[in-house]
């Protein structure tokens, strides 16, 4: 929780334009599942985008648009379908939690299906695209260290759930929460 702080608070080095460029064309390839994924009329996006527009706001700041629209939803919702349609092909960049130089060696993989997390929370908070991107990398490296430490195969657990503890922290630390706040509400994703 402290950590997701720091680093958007820019306490940590930030992030060099290679990692930048590389969640860039991450995000890029996710948007390209999630859009083809609803033009194709994958079932679970779709029926998860057609609740989502039962949840429209017109409300300044408490909204957010989904994928193809610029009608604004309730942000759990449009998190919920985007993120679905981006995992629907379960094909967009994939990474692997391996650092030998650590002694983290677990090899758990995951996928950046929670990047709408992150810029959902981006979007509610006003922040232009280079600290979207930051935050994307926030939420990579959350579960990313994760992985590389606690492999959740070995438990037949999905690895999203290292995604979702990386959201957590990811939009929590976006929106201003503190650190206790974060903390409690990834107690509650895992719990």
């Amino acid at each position: 929780a402290q950590y997701a702080l720091d680093m958007l608070q820019g306490r940590h080095p930030g992030p060099s334009d290679a990692v930048l460029n590389r969640v860039e064309q991450f995000h890029l390839d996710s948007i390209a599942c999630g859009v083809s994924a609803l033009a194709a009329g994958a079932n679970a996006p779709t029926v998860l985008r057609q609740e989502a527009f039962e949840y429209t706001t017109t409300k300044p700041a408490t909204g957010v648009p989904m994928f193809g629209s610029t009608v604004k939803v309730a942000p759990e919702k449009a998190v919920l379908a985007c993120s679905s349609a981006v995992r629907e092909w379960d094909s967009n960049g994939t990474n692997f939690g391996y650092n030998p130089a650590r002694g983290a060696t677990r090899g758990e993989f995951g996928h950046n299906d929670f990047y709408p997390v992150a810029v959902a929370a981006a979007q509610l908070r006003g922040m232009d695209g280079r600290q979207t991107l930051k935050a994307m990398i926030l939420l990579d490296e959350i579960r990313g260290r994760l992985a590389e430490v606690f492999a959740l195969k070995n438990y037949k657990i999905d690895h999203v759930v290292h995604g979702a503890i990386g959201s957590a922290a990811t939009y929590g630390a976006v929106l201003g929460a503190t650190a206790e706040q974060i903390e409690s509400a990834i107690g509650m994703v895992v719990a």
